[in-house]
């Protein structure tokens, strides 16, 4: 209770910083919203004031800060800058890291299959129990997409019991970048494999997250053209796809699933967006020392 939470966007945002905000006030506690944006009017970016200054100036105000930017790095360079002095939580830098959506995209899949972590209290209470390998596809812009980066980072290095396979399917444009196979290989229980064939990495496969090509970071509109509608999940697909595999998204989508596919059962990413608000919850209440 009375403690303020720092809402500052630079980029477009409906889930992450509606979700905390929300986790906030159900916390207890209030938030302010700095609309950094082009077309934001609550930031004195417009007049030119640096980004390391509006959060050194909002923290005379709030108790902690969660911060989205288009460039990649910026949350972390002000975070561990020595500028600051209250806590700064990365709510997406550019094509960088998302490692909030990685959190609850991880508490998704444990909590929806039933996955065991080698931790206390990590076996989940669902129903079903997974055995065997955890398959996980990733699909479309994972050059661009910012979530599967950190994903596939947390999964790798997280105490899943499970052996872990990591499918990257996506348009040899839009590949998984070097740097994060490279740190994903560090972890001897994690593998990789490369598909560009939607139908074949789902075989098998236990979980399916989708992404969509991200318009906003192409150059130009022809190399957009050129891969935009790549891969669309619909029902056809879901009937060739194992029956318990779930499909997941951080959204928002454009065409890459269709919306004949939300009422299957094996779609959960509405559910995954509402386990955002909750994880998001449990890290406010870290950060913030609430009991």
């Amino acid at each position: 209770q009375h403690r303020v939470l720092a809402s500052v966007f630079y980029e477009a945002s409906t889930r992450t910083s509606c979700s905390f905000q929300a986790a906030m006030m159900r916390l207890g506690g209030t938030f302010i919203h700095v609309d950094g944006g082009k077309g934001g009017n609550t930031s004195a970016s417009k007049k030119g004031e640096s980004l390391e200054d509006t959060i050194r100036c909002l923290e005379c105000y709030t108790d902690v800060t969660v911060l989205r930017h288009p460039m990649t790095g910026s949350v972390q360079r002000v975070a561990l800058g020595g500028g600051t002095v209250k806590p700064v939580i990365n709510a997406g830098d550019g094509v960088g890291e998302h490692p909030t959506q990685a959190l609850l995209d991880t508490f998704t899949i444990w909590d929806e299959l039933g996955v065991s972590l080698d931790v206390a209290g990590g076996d989940s209470k669902n129903a079903k129990t997974h055995e065997g390998k955890l398959i996980i596809v990733l699909l479309g812009d994972l050059k661009h997409g910012r979530t599967v980066h950190s994903l596939a980072k947390l999964l790798a290095r997280s105490s899943i019991k499970h052996e872990l396979v990591l499918r990257y399917c996506a348009p040899p444009s839009l590949e998984m970048p070097s740097h994060v196979k490279e740190y994903v290989e560090i972890f001897p229980n994690a593998k990789q494999e490369q598909y560009t064939d939607m139908g074949e990495a789902v075989k098998g496969a236990n979980v399916l997250y989708v992404t969509r090509v991200q318009k906003e970071r192409f150059e130009n509109a022809r190399d957009y053209e050129k891969v935009k509608g790549a891969y669309v999940v619909d029902t056809a697909l879901m009937e060739s796809a194992p029956s318990d595999m779930i499909v997941m998204h951080p959204l928002p989508r454009v065409d890459e699933i269709s919306t004949e596919v939300d009422s299957d059962p094996r779609a959960c990413y509405f559910r995954q967006m509402e386990n955002g608000m909750f994880v998001r919850m449990a890290i406010l209440a870290l950060i913030l020392g609430t009991p």
